[in-house]
């Protein structure tokens, strides 16, 4: 079979919204045109995410402690413990931070740090309840996988246990951090104190089975595989067909490229940030033909910049993600872009599509006063 007939079969089955295996995969993104990647992968959005809308949020990136033993390669937001510039974030501070998001429209804290060794279940109970007790609007889309990981060996306890505790002191919603690829090879080169790729699977497996909804990433562009990028789709998919009957289980899987500014990996001369435009339509196109059992994928305008994320609209991406009133760590390594809530909305009316602000449950809502009166104050100047 030559290779023409080959795409075409394979682009079929995606159409189809059965399986590629992981070589499968690889063959389509070495081999197929970035036009025809694009056509089926938009197709495919459409059959999922019927309409011409396209999401985006309003939430705050905020970090407890910056205080972290993993020893990434690839952060510069990290201190180690008894460093001058270690912190942790005080109830005061989060008090600043979360009235000045309800002020901005948002409801949802984006809260994850370092792998604290004195941070345990306790504290974070503690923290979540009272952040609750004090805003029961509040929506806490927090920790991830690692986190969860390095709190169940501080106390020798279980996934299960820990994530329902979590869970009953208000823990709405886990993201997918930490998942940089999903390959111990991998791991072993970037981020060895993080917890394996099988168990950040299985942390994933047990936050569904509890009824929580998370998300799923991958960092790529380091020192992975074209096939590890590949293999790591298929191992998100594979959880997310293995959740429990009636749970949402992955809402989205957001892909963005490795962000290599001042980082170890770059200054070792291992790995440093080599992805085209053209690359990263590609990987966002993949993603949605690999990932045909999740709803959403997101564009990481955080990272490739407007223009790029716009033409992901196109390429399978359904949503923008959120204005990030404050992000740390992937800014720490050189992701500049920024936007606000008229920006955002005026982006993806400029791709063709309707903004739709949303929630963490990705169920559509109001745009809040707040937005209102800046969109009008936005319009005014424009007339100006």
């Amino acid at each position: 079979m030559d290779n023409s007939v080959k795409i075409k079969s394979l682009l079929v089955k995606a159409l189809n919204l059965e399986f590629l295996s992981a070589e499968e995969g690889l063959f389509l993104f070495e081999k197929a045109g970035l036009g025809e990647l694009m056509y089926v992968a938009n197709a495919i959005r459409f059959k999922k995410v019927p309409g011409n809308t396209v999401s985006w949020i309003i939430d705050r990136n905020s970090n407890t402690t910056n205080v972290c033993v993993a020893n990434c390669k690839f952060c510069n937001f990290y201190r180690p413990p008894g460093h001058a510039e270690s912190y942790i974030t005080t109830i005061e501070e989060y008090k600043l931070k979360i009235e000045e998001t309800f002020r901005f429209g948002g409801e949802q804290l984006l809260l994850q740090g370092g792998h604290h060794p004195d941070l345990g279940l306790a504290y974070y109970c503690n923290l979540f309840r009272e952040l609750k007790l004090l805003y029961p609007k509040l929506k806490l889309h927090a920790l991830g996988p690692p986190e969860v990981a390095h709190i169940t060996k501080l106390e020798k306890s279980s996934h299960f246990e820990v994530l329902k505790a979590l869970k009953e002191a208000g823990l709405d919603s886990l993201p997918g951090a930490g998942a940089e690829i999903l390959s111990d090879r991998v791991r072993r080169l970037v981020s060895k104190g993080k917890c394996g790729s099988e168990e950040w699977l299985e942390i994933m497996r047990t936050a569904h089975k509890l009824d929580l909804t998370t998300s799923a990433t991958m960092m790529f562009g380091h020192v992975e595989t074209l096939l590890e990028r590949m293999q790591h789709l298929v191992s998100i998919r594979n959880v997310q067909e293995q959740r429990p009957k009636g749970a949402k289980g992955f809402l989205a899987f957001i892909p963005w490229p490795f962000q290599d500014e001042g980082t170890l990996l770059k200054r070792l001369k291992r790995a440093y940030n080599a992805c085209t435009a053209d690359e990263y339509i590609r990987m966002v196109s993949l993603s949605r033909i690999m990932l045909p059992n999740i709803i959403n994928i997101q564009a990481s305008w955080l990272t490739v910049g407007k223009q790029t994320a716009q033409i992901c609209l196109h390429a399978g991406a359904n949503d923008f993600g959120s204005i990030m009133i404050e992000e740390n760590v992937v800014s720490a390594a050189g992701a500049a872009h920024r936007f606000t809530a008229s920006g955002i909305q005026q982006a993806i009316r400029e791709a063709g599509f309707i903004p739709k602000l949303r929630n963490q449950q990705y169920d559509f809502i109001a745009l809040p006063e707040a937005i209102q009166d800046q969109l009008l104050d936005h319009q005014k100047m424009l007339v100006d």
